[in-house]
């Protein structure tokens, strides 16, 4: 949470980091895609959840890659930000709002 905190991108809210839309897909690109091609792959992931253990601790990196990978080729890309989006807001330690 400190990490987001840094980044500047993190309010609160009942004990939650809040973000928009565009700021949480904007902290997956920077936070994540390690190797700068803009997709996330099950490794970079693997990496920032080692680094961010609070807020990816209900995180299980193989079944619930597979629900953002939606076209299960080994990488989130674009297209497939939005299913991050939409499970860190069930379950990750964050509020994301519109």
């Amino acid at each position: 949470m400190a990490f987001m905190e840094h980044k500047g991108l993190s309010d609160h809210y009942h004990g939650k980091n809040v973000m928009t839309v565009e700021q949480f897909k904007r902290w997956l690109k920077t936070a994540f895609d390690t190797n700068g091609d803009g997709k996330i792959s099950k490794e970079e992931l693997r990496h920032v959840m080692r680094l961010t253990r609070g807020l990816f601790a209900s995180w299980n990196c193989g079944n619930d890659f597979n629900f953002a990978d939606a076209n299960h080729n080994g990488l989130i890309d674009e297209n497939e930000f939005n299913n991050l989006v939409l499970f860190a807001d069930k379950h990750f330690n964050v509020k994301i709002k519109q």
